[in-house]
């Protein structure tokens, strides 16, 4: 099995020079341990409060637990005694070298929460994803997306081009790392066990007696409609429980950072947008394999090709940003007059706006939409068509053609 070297480690690695600790936030098995442990030299400690008795001293005696744990520490899993955080704070006011602790966790609101209680100003965060098609297929260093045409031209030598079923190959496979690295073989195999792990461990320790076959099916009506307009109601109905229920649910899957929301973009000026967020996953692979697509081919034809293909490019550009350390600011625009814009982004005082399609030649058409933005307050920049064209391009001179290979 071959580690992959992931994009946001020479952040994590200036931060842990800075701060008295690090904190790496992320789903279930997106890698967060095995990268610090990558990182870490000899000197460092590692526990990991899965360990009962582990979690049990951390929970019962905080100041115990550090004791036998001296820094440099690498602590795991450290939603499970969040009693912890006052004592690190502690430590850390005391002189606490630099990078004396690195924490992990996979239950990110919760973390955040605690974080900013007790330890604001004194650690550093990131939020770790699945793999980006940089780091599985790239090479150099991570560029945010820009569409400046240098950087665009850049992009081009840094990722591994491919076509349209070569995408969808990306979009089918997914990106948690141990697929993509060899350590499992067997696709299926792999996402069965990680939603039963998932269930059995992070929402049980959210929700207490919750129906397992229930929010399975939960989750499977929300990938069926991932790229779309949250419609809570119908995915309510298709499982057969209370509206209130499924935004409950939500909450936990956006709270496990198994779902993203893009919210709508508007301002003073743009008055009959609509309010709706739309609904993504951040791992595609997932979607393929609770939508029931049995292989690349079948999904790059099948209902939901464009819908998963929106939803595969929208959090490659999220990776992009994330693993730099940066945030994005991204938006989609719909109005009631039917105008739509798959994304906008918001970079320098511009906004930018982007449509994505499943086509190998776009047109100057699909970029008719984005004078809508004209009205807005912030000025409106280089815009650009994202689809399954192999080569860099432009439809005009505000408008660039991007292969979605690149992002």
């Amino acid at each position: 099995m071959a580690y992959i070297k992931r994009d946001i480690e020479a952040s994590v690695l200036a931060a842990s020079k800075e701060y008295g600790g690090i904190l790496i936030t992320g789903p279930r098995q997106v890698g967060k341990t095995t990268m610090l442990q990558q990182l870490m030299n000899d000197r460092r400690h590692y526990v990991t409060l899965d360990d009962l008795d582990e979690r049990r001293m951390a929970q019962k005696d905080p100041g115990l637990f550090l004791s036998l744990h001296h820094t440099p520490v690498l602590i795991d899993e450290v939603q499970y005694a969040p009693e912890l955080f006052s004592y690190i704070k502690m430590e850390i006011d005391r002189g606490a070298a630099p990078g004396s602790f690195w924490l992990t966790g996979s239950q990110s609101f919760r973390l955040m929460e605690l974080a900013q209680e007790s330890l604001a100003g004194r650690i550093a965060i990131f939020h770790l994803t699945s793999l980006s098609q940089h780091e599985i297929f790239g090479s150099g260093e991570n560029i945010p997306l820009s569409l400046e045409l240098l950087k665009l031209q850049e992009r081009v030598k840094k990722g591994k081009r491919t076509d349209v079923t070569g995408i969808y190959e990306r979009i089918w496979n997914g990106a948690m790392p141990g697929m993509a690295s060899g350590k499992y073989s067997n696709r299926e195999t792999f996402y069965s066990s990680y939603l039963q792990s998932y269930i059995e461990r992070d929402v049980s320790d959210m929700v207490e007696r919750i129906d397992k076959l229930d929010f399975m099916d939960f989750i499977r009506s929300a990938a069926c409609r991932s790229g779309q307009l949250l419609n809570i109601h119908d995915i309510a109905s298709d499982v057969g429980c209370s509206a209130d229920t499924a935004k409950r649910w939500l909450g936990i899957l956006e709270k496990s950072e198994v779902i993203f929301y893009l919210r709508p973009y508007s301002n003073n000026l743009l008055k009959r947008t609509i309010k709706t967020p739309k609904l993504y996953f951040f791992d595609t692979g997932l979607v393929a394999y609770l939508t029931k697509y049995s292989s690349p081919e079948i999904l790059m034809n099948g209902a939901i090709n464009g819908a998963i293909l929106e939803n595969y490019t929208i959090a490659e550009i999220r990776k992009s940003y994330t693993n730099a350390g940066m945030d994005c600011l991204m938006h989609y625009y719909r109005d009631r007059d039917s105008k739509e814009i798959d994304i906008v982004m918001e970079a320098d005082g511009e906004l930018h706006p982007l449509e994505i399609k499943k086509t190998t030649r776009p047109g100057s058409e699909l970029t008719g939409a984005f004078k809508v933005l004209d009205a807005a307050s912030v000025p409106r920049g280089t815009g650009a068509v994202l689809c399954l064209r192999e080569e860099l391009s432009a439809v005009d001179q505000q408008n660039f053609i991007v292969p979605i290979w690149m992002i």
